[in-house]
C-alpha cells in the first residue's frame, strides 16, 4: 500500500497517477475542504505527527510514502522523514517546478530574516502574499508597519487571522489573476511572497510587482530531507513507484525512441563540452517534466563523442525495446544550427506527406525539438551535427509499417509525449469504466470519448461547459469503450471525437484501431470514393497515399467533402449499434483541430 500526502496541485496530480494503477492507496490532507476525486484512493483528513504516521503505516501495511504536500509544510516533511526512517520506508517527493532565482528580488532564508531586512530597508506599507499561516511569523513587522494580508475567503482562514489579532480591515481576499489590480489599489512599498513555484503562481506575482515598480521580498523554499527521492512530474512518479513497489502497477511504463535518442545526445554533448562521462542524464519531456535516463556508454570518436542509451519501452510490446540507441555528436563551424545526419539503422524518408523532407533521416518533429532544446541548453551558440545510429534498426524495420510509408533502411525516431504507457485491453477498459463512473456520479449525462490528449484538447473547445471528468480517452479500444459507456443508463448523449487516421479504419468496421492489428485499406477508400461519386482524379491520390491525413489537402475541395463525409458517416454507423439507448454523435477533426464533420441523430445535433 501507498500513503500519499497532498492537499496541493501536485497532490491531486499524484493521486491521478496512482489511480491509474487500479490499486488502492491512502490520500492524506490536513484539511477536508479540498475537492479531490479518487476512484481508488481512500481519503484521510487531519494533521498527522510522526507517531501518527508510524502507527498508521504499521496498521495498514504501508510500503511507500509519497510526499506531495506544499513545499513550506516543514512540519509535515519532518514528520514524514522521521516516520520513514523509523520504519525504513522509502519516500518519493513529488516536487513542483521552480523558475530560476532572478536578480532584483530580495531573497530571504526565512521569515525572521525577511522581517529584519524589510524593517532595515524602511518598508512602510507591505502586501503579504505568503498566506494566512504566515501571519504569526511576520508579526514583528505588521505590528509596527502598515500591512495588508491576502487570504482565501474561508471561515477557517479568517479565524486563523483573528487568533493572531491581525486587523480585519487590512485583510483582502484572493481572487484569481488579480495580482496587479490588488497592488494598484493598495499601493504597497513592497510585497512579500514565498518561493512557491509555478503551481503557486510565483512568476505571476513577481511580474505584476515589477510592472508597477514594487519591491519584492521572497522567502526561499525550505530544504527537504536528504532521504527523499525527488521527482518532478507524473512520469517520474510512476517510474519511481514501479521501481520501489513493482506490484503496484500491473504494467511498467517506458520511454519512446525519441526520448531515448535525446538522452544519448545529452550524454554525448556533456562529454564533448564538459569532458563528463555521465552514468545518467536529465531529459526534458514535451510536457516540460524532466526525467532521468541511464547511459550505457560514452566514448570518443575522433573529434566527436558517441553515447549509447538502451531503449526501455516498459511492458509495451515494442519492436525496439532493449535496442541500442546511439548519438554521435560533433561541433562544427560549417553552420550555426543543429543538423541531423543519416545514421545506420535510422530510416530515410523517400516519399512526401510525412512532414519531413524527402532524403531526411526519419526523425519526427517532436524528437527533433527535444534534441534541439537540450543542445541549445548546453551549447547556446554554434553548429552541431547529430547522427542517430541504431545498430539493429535495419532488421527491426522489417517488422514495422515503415516500408509502406516510404521509410527505407531503418526505423523511425518517434514519440509525441516522450513516454510509453502500456495498457492491456482489460486494464484500459476497466480504467474507462471507473472514469465514466466518476463522471456520472458528479452528474454528467454527456460523455465525450476521444483518442488522446490532442483530440481531447480540440473537442473540449466544442463543449466548454462540461466537467473535466466527462472527457474520457479511448486510445484504440473504440468498440469496448463505447460498450462500456453504454452500460451506464444515466448517460444520455455519447460523443466520440476522432482524427482521420483512426476514422478510416473505423469506417471499415475495425473497432480496435491499433496499427499492429489494422492499417489503412486503400481498396476500401477506392470503393467509398466510388459510392460517394467522387471524381476519377481522387483514385491516383488514394493509391499514392502515405497517411490518411493527406486526404484533407491533396484532393479537390469537392472530393474531400464527398469522401470524408462518407468516412464520418460509415464510422458513425459502425459505432451506433454499441450505444443503442443513448443519443450518439461522431466528430471528425482535421489536423488544425477544426471539427469538419458532425454525424449523429438529429436530436444529437
Amino acid at each position: 500500500m501507498i500513503l500519499l500526502f497532498g492537499g496541493t496541485t501536485e497532490g491531486r496530480a499524484a493521486a491521478r497517477v496512482l489511480d491509474e494503477s487500479g490499486t488502492p492507496f491512502f490520500y492524506s490532507t490536513k484539511s477536508s475542504l479540498q475537492e479531490i476525486v479518487c476512484n481508488h484512493g481512500v481519503r484521510l483528513a487531519g494533521a498527522m505527527t510522526a507517531a501518527d504516521i508510524v502507527t498508521f503505516c504499521e496498521e495498514k501495511a504501508i510500503r511507500l510514502i509519497v510526499d506531495a504536500a506544499h513545499p513550506f509544510a516543514e512540519g509535515l516533511h519532518a514528520a514524514v522523514a522521521e516516520a520513514a526512517d523509523r520504519l525504513a520506508l522509502p519516500v518519493v517527493r513529488y516536487e513542483r517546478r521552480y523558475p530560476p532565482r532572478e536578480e532584483g528580488i530580495v531573497w530571504c532564508e526565512d521569515y525572521d530574516a525577511a522581517v529584519r531586512k524589510m524593517l532595515s530597508d524602511g518598508v512602510e506599507r507591505l502586501l503579504m502574499l505568503t498566506g494566512v499561516n504566515t501571519i504569526p511569523k511576520l508579526a514583528d513587522f505588521w505590528r509596527e508597519r502598515t500591512t495588508f494580508c491576502r487570504i482565501l475567503k474561508r471561515d477557517e482562514s479568517l479565524a486563523l487571522a483573528d487568533r493572531s489579532s491581525f486587523p480585519r480591515e487590512h485583510i483582502v481576499f484572493y481572487e484569481p489573476h488579480a495580482d496587479e489590480v490588488l497592488m494598484q489599489s493598495l499601493r504597497p512599498d513592497a510585497v512579500i511572497t514565498k518561493e512557491s513555484g509555478e503551481s503557486g503562481f510565483f512568476g505571476d506575482k513577481i511580474a505584476a510587482a515589477r510592472r508597477l515598480g514594487i519591491r519584492v521580498y521572497a522567502v526561499v523554499r525550505p530544504v527537504l530531507p536528504e532521504s527523499f527521492i525527488p521527482v518532478s512530474g507524473p512520469v517520474g512518479l510512476r517510474r519511481a513507484v514501479e521501481r520501489l513497489l513493482p506490484a503496484f502497477f500491473h504494467l511498467r511504463s517506458g520511454f519512446t525512441t525519441g526520448t531515448t535518442a535525446t538522452a544519448a545526445v545529452v550524454a554525448a554533448m556533456r562529454a564533448l563540452l564538459q569532458k563528463e562521462m555521465s552514468e545518467t542524464v536529465p531529459v526534458e519531456l514535451p510536457s516540460g517534466e524532466v526525467v532521468t535516463l541511464p547511459v550505457a556508454s560514452v566514448r570518443a570518436e575522433g573529434d566527436a563523442f558517441l553515447a549509447t542509451v538502451l531503449k526501455d519501452a516498459g511492458d509495451d510490446p515494442d519492436v525496439t525495446n532493449g535496442m541500442e540507441i546511439c548519438a554521435l555528436v560533433r561541433l562544427t563551424t560549417e553552420h550555426q544550427e543543429v543538423h541531423f545526419l543519416k545514421g545506420e539503422g535510422v530510416g530515410v524518408v523517400t516519399l512526401p506527406g510525412l512532414g519531413l523532407e524527402v532524403g531526411e533521416p526519419a526523425i519526427n518533429a517532436v524528437p527533433r525539438r527535444m534534441m534541439e532544446t537540450e543542445v541549445h541548453r548546453l551549447y547556446p551558440r554554434g553548429g552541431v551535427d547529430i547522427t542517430i545510429i541504431i545498430p539493429a534498426g535495419r532488421e527491426a524495420a522489417a517488422q514495422t509499417f515503415n516500408p509502406r510509408l516510404g521509410i527505407r533502411d531503418g526505423i523511425s525516431i518517434i514519440g509525441t509525449s516522450g513516454v510509453v504507457k502500456p495498457f492491456s485491453s482489460e486494464a484500459f477498459v476497466g480504467a474507462i469504466r471507473k472514469q465514466v463512473g466518476i463522471a456520472t456520479a458528479l452528474g454528467a449525462r454527456h460523455i465525450v470519448l476521444n483518442s488522446g490528449a490532442k483530440s481531447e484538447h480540440y473537442v473540449k473547445g466544442a463543449y466548454p461547459d462540461l466537467i473535466p471528468q466527462a472527457f474520457v480517452q479511448y486510445g484504440n479500444f473504440i468498440g469496448e469503450s463505447l460498450s462500456c459507456v453504454a452500460s451506464f443508463p444515466s448517460v444520455d448523449l455519447v460523443t466520440i471525437g476522432i482524427m482521420l487516421g483512426k476514422a478510416v479504419k473505423l469506417a471499415e468496421g475495425n473497432l480496435d484501431t491499433h496499427s499492429k492489428k489494422v492499417v489503412m485499406n486503400r481498396e476500401f477508400l477506392h470503393e467509398l470514393a466510388r459510392r460517394s461519386h467522387c471524381s476519377a482524379a481522387i483514385h491516383p491520390i488514394i493509391e499514392d497515399l502515405n497517411l490518411a491525413r493527406e486526404l484533407w489537402t491533396r484532393p479537390t475541395a469537392e472530393d474531400t467533402e464527398l469522401l470524408l463525409r462518407a468516412v464520418a458517416e460509415h464510422a458513425w454507423a459502425a459505432c451506433r449499434p454499441l450505444v443503442p439507448s443513448s443519443r450518439f454523435e461522431l466528430l471528425l477533426i482535421d489536423e488544425a483541430g477544426a471539427i469538419r464533420f458532425r454525424v449523429g441523430d438529429e436530436s444529437s445535433r
